[in-house]
Formats: C-alpha cells, structure tokens, sequence
C-alpha cells in the first residue's frame, strides 16, 4: 500500500497527531473485498493476525500518519465552535489503483483531543449499521463514505448498560465538511482557508480553483446529492454542518434511515423532535448548510465585504433551480418519462399525495410501477386507478411503450433497500453472536435493482416489526 497525506502536511493547528487507541482482542465482523482491491489492498491480508490488528487500531500500516481532524458545526441549528474527530483517527490517504486519494479513517479508535468527555468508542450497533447503509447507498449510486472493513473490539462499550465495542473501517475522497471551514473561518485564519479550498478543490473538483469556484461546485453537488436522497426516500436524519461534505458526498450514517411507508413529514432520529430534518425539509436544510459554507468563504471571495456578499448570494440562490431540475428529471425516471411535460411535477405529486394518504410504501410502489403491480400497496386502490389513466395517458403522448416505461423504471427504482427492521434484526443477530444475518443482507445490497420477486427482504415490514425512531451512531 502506498499513502500520500496531504492533510497532514497542513499547519498543525489543522488537525491534531493522534493514534488510535489499542483493543484488548480484535475479532473480524466484515472486509469488502471488491473496495479493498480497488484501494489496492489484498482482502486476505486485512483478514490475517497483521491486518486485523491494523483495522483495530493495534499497528500502523507503514506511511500512515494517523490524526483527528478539527471542525466546528451548527447542531440543530446551534453553533458549536469545536467538535473535531471525537472517536474518528485518519490513519492517512491511500493511492488507490485508480491513482485519486482516499483516507483511510478508523471510526470508533479511541479517544482525541476533540472527544469532549466522550470515550471516542463505537459499539457493534452503529457500525453494522453505517457498514450495510453506506455500501448500500453505493451499490443505488449515491455519492457516499464506503466501509472497507468493521471489526469487534474485545471491548465492552458503555451506554445505558454494556455494549460489544467495534471499529469501522471507512473509506471517503477526503473528510472535508463545511464545517471545517466553519471551523477555521470563526477564528479568522484565512491561511487556513485557503489551503483547505485549495485542497477540496484538488480532491473533489479538478479544474475548479478558488472559493467562489468551491462554492458553485458544491453548491450544484449538494443539489444533485438531495435530489438522490429524495428519490430513494432516503433521510439523513441529522444534516448538521458538521455531517454536511463539500464534496457532495453521504457522510456521517447515525439516524439515517430508508423510508417504508410515505409521508414527507417523516422523521426517524430520537433526537429529532421538531423535525428539523424530516424528509421534506432535507432540500432546504441541505441549502442552509451551503448558506453556511458561503459565510465561511466570504473573506477569500473579495476584499469588498459588500462585492463578496452579493457574488456568494448569487451562487446561493441557484441552489432552488439546480435542486428543482435535479429532482424533476430523477423523479421523471421513476416514471419512466423520456420527455418532459409541463404537467409533469403535478403528476409526479399526485401520485405522492395518494401515497401519503394511504402510507404506501415509498420503494414497493415505484418498483411495483416496474413490475405492474404497483396498485397492491394502496389500502384503497382505486385511488391508485385513478393516477394510473393518467400515467398511461402521459406516456401515450410520447408515445413510450408501457413494458419500456417499465424496464426504464426498473432500472432506477431499486427492488431492495437495507429496511429499517431488517437492519435492526442483523444488529440484534450480531450482538447475540450470529453474524450470518448481517452477510445475507450485505450480499443482498449488492445488488439492489435486480432482486428476486420472492425474495423475503423485499417485503415491506409487519406492523410489529415496524421501527419507528434511530439513534445516533454512538
């Protein structure tokens, strides 16, 4: 393997050197193979004595520099000038085979400068579920942190009682979030800054330069990055600055959740309870947090105050219409439209207000729409009829057959989603001993689009299964 640890050659006040914190008996839980080949690792190795001890902080794989990177945050909304990577060390930034950098971080590794009281420990929950949601999310094509490896600890953890501590390996183009600029912007270190925008600018926009060319490129990418979530009824569940990626990328799995039935006021996170980040405030969060970044790149746009403010607005303000395309021409897909109509968004809501009405469920209607049998999730279905006429009628006028329309929307509406309850059920397995729950469900996720029609984690949960809150992955 082979690191290139750009961030540590940054000013020390950047970051503080840490290593991670050694476990009592490391156990494997997972390593992905297929990532691990492409950052150029051999699988088997991470799975012998050596490299298990590396996933669990116990070595150091030659050229690491392992470091917790500081950043700030608004948490709901409340700025927090310090946070930091509490339980989180960057063990460095690996050349993969492609030649682009990707930390290599140890999620749960102990304690830093920045863990706040904390104990900087993971327990085994937390990590299977940000291991199966992340790969998950890639697997649908959806920017994200991906998860090389998760290993048990040896370790209890201590919540509300005893715990099985583990480790996530995890795997992400950088870890630059707004609130990292946040960060360095309250304490007026424009040198800070301008390292740090030159840097995202090198490991996510190649070509793109300077602040305001940062904050158009992100602006865009978190425009498009929603309007996925949206589509697959994804909720973060906590888009505060500090989990928001300049990158455009999925980062920070804690009460995340997929949809099962829908409603846009949905919210999942215990500790959500205004529902600040609902399902449908996720596209006007997700422009505040940008708001966020222009604030913070401010001092780097224009010596005028006034010319910075106006130019950093502007760029803002396109977030509406970038985020509206976005999620018009996804939505589209999942109706099988190759055209567009002005009636278009009106049909797209009709069909998620009768879905809203009766709790359909948001995966198995847009696949049944694929497979023709999207009717037999309304508890009413004549009100599915009804915005069926319609649905044929509008591919009619573009004259699309309905078994093309069909094969269209199969192609962009999944089969399968790590569902809440099965989720909870392969933790609840792994705590008890058995891990085969969850790599059936890893192996399933895989493969999302073409599952089988019998295939039992397709079904929607019972109502005794239903999970109704997630907490935050601690």
């Amino acid at each position: 393997m082979q690191f290139d640890n750009l961030y540590a050659r940054l000013p020390d006040r950047m970051f503080a050197r840490v290593p991670p914190t050694p476990v009592a008996e490391p156990g494997l839980i997972a390593v992905n193979d297929t990532l691990a080949r492409k950052l150029g690792l051999d699988p088997d190795w991470l799975k012998s004595p050596e490299g298990l001890a590396v996933l669990a902080g116990n070595a150091l794989p030659e050229g690491a520099e392992p470091l917790a990177q500081a950043y700030a945050g608004q948490q709901f909304g409340n700025w927090v000038p310090q946070l930091g990577d509490g339980r989180a060390v960057l063990l460095g930034e690996l050349i993969a085979r492609d030649g682009s950098h990707q930390d290599w971080q140890l999620k749960g590794a102990g304690r830093t400068p920045f863990s706040r009281g904390g104990d900087g420990r993971a327990w085994m929950g937390p990590v299977i579920r940000e291991y199966l949601i992340s790969e998950a999310m890639h697997a649908l094509g959806v920017p994200t942190t991906r998860a090389l490896a998760a290993v048990t600890t040896g370790e209890p953890v201590w919540r509300e009682g005893a715990l099985p501590g583990a480790i996530l390996s995890r795997i992400a183009p950088s870890h630059i979030r707004v609130g990292t600029f946040q960060y360095f912007s309250a304490r007026e270190d424009l040198e800070a800054l301008r390292l740090l925008t030159d840097l995202a600018c090198t490991r996510h926009y190649p070509g793109v330069s300077g602040a305001e060319g940062l904050l158009e490129a992100a602006t865009l990418a978190q425009a498009e990055l929603v309007a996925q979530w949206m589509s697959f009824g994804f909720i973060h569940g906590v888009m505060n600055t500090d989990n928001a990626h300049v990158g455009g990328i999925t980062i920070d799995y804690g009460p995340c959740a997929f949809m099962d039935g829908y409603h846009p006021d949905k919210v999942f996170s215990s500790i959500d309870r205004n529902g600040r980040y609902a399902y449908s405030n996720q596209p006007q969060i997700a422009v505040w947090n940008i708001a966020q970044l222009a604030s913070a790149l401010l001092p780097l746009m224009d010596t005028d105050e006034a010319k910075a403010v106006e130019r950093a607005t502007a760029i803002v303000h396109r977030y509406a219409e970038l985020y509206q395309a976005a999620w018009a021409r996804r939505f589209r897909a999942k109706l099988g439209l190759l055209t567009e109509e002005e009636g278009d968004i009106a049909l797209i809501h009709r069909l998620l207000d009768r879905m809203a009405k009766l709790n359909a469920d948001f995966t198995r209607t847009f696949r049944g729409l694929a497979e023709g049998r999207a009717r037999d999730e309304f508890a009413e279905p004549e009100a599915f009829d009804a915005w069926e006429a319609e649905w044929l009628a509008r591919l009619a006028r573009e004259g699309s057959p309905v078994e093309q329309a069909r094969a269209r929307i199969a192609a962009v509406s999944p089969a399968l989603i790590p569902r809440n309850h099965r989720i909870e059920g392969a933790i609840a397995s792994a705590v008890a001993g058995d891990i085969a729950p969850f790599h059936r469900l890893e192996a399933a996720l895989k493969t999302p689009f073409t599952a089988a029609a019998d295939d039992p984690l397709r079904h929607a949960p019972l109502q005794n299964e239903i999970v109704r809150q997630t907490f935050c992955g601690t």
